[in-house]
């Protein structure tokens, strides 16, 4: 993504002056799609390695024991539902 910016940039085609923070996603390969609002890790890491690092900024996190050949649909509705009880605030603190 930043490759490609600079590319833009270099050809004259985007001015210096107007990157910021909104300018990266337009770049992202993931612009066209939106940013996820749950990221589930299984095997019991607790670290997202990186993983859409820039989208996932607002997202809720759930990190679970199960290792990904043992996740069942009864495993993700679980998460589902733990996620629907969720106060998202989106980067705001709570009043």
């Amino acid at each position: 993504a930043t490759r490609r910016l600079a590319r833009e940039v270099a050809a004259g085609r985007l001015d210096p002056e107007d990157v910021d923070a909104e300018t990266l996603p337009r770049f992202l390969d993931t612009c066209l799609l939106p940013d996820p609002d749950l990221v589930i890790r299984t095997s019991g890491e607790a670290r997202i390695s990186n993983f859409l690092l820039w989208q996932s900024a607002y997202a809720e996190y759930e990190f679970t024991p199960v290792l990904w050949p043992d996740f069942t649909a009864a495993h993700f509705a679980e998460i589902v539902w733990n996620y629907s009880t969720r106060e998202r605030r989106f980067g705001a603190v709570s009043a």
